[in-house]
């Protein structure tokens, strides 16, 4: 039972790594992008930067959202398996 429940919580960390990728590595790269093009051009406004990761964040998460949301109904129906297999 206890390893049970030790591996369904491993299983849940490494769904939330992978499910949150997406999002996050668009919204580094367009802030990498962004701080990058304001060294260059030496303007230093901070409303600038958060623009263009919001729209990167969202972006990844309609390109990756079919993917995400299969992974995380894959998840929840194991968990619903392995609950109706370890209640009596």
């Amino acid at each position: 039972m206890d390893t049970i429940l030790l591996s369904v919580g491993r299983e849940a960390l490494l769904l939330v790594l992978l499910v949150s990728a997406p999002p996050l590595g668009a919204a580094l790269l367009a802030g990498v992008a962004t701080g990058t093009l304001q060294a260059a051009t030496q303007v230093q406004d901070s409303a600038l930067g958060v623009v263009p990761r919001l729209a990167a964040a969202l972006g990844a998460l309609l390109v990756a959202g079919p993917w995400i949301a299969a992974r995380l109904c894959r998840f929840a129906a194991t968990c619903l398996d392995l609950a109706a297999r370890v209640s009596p």
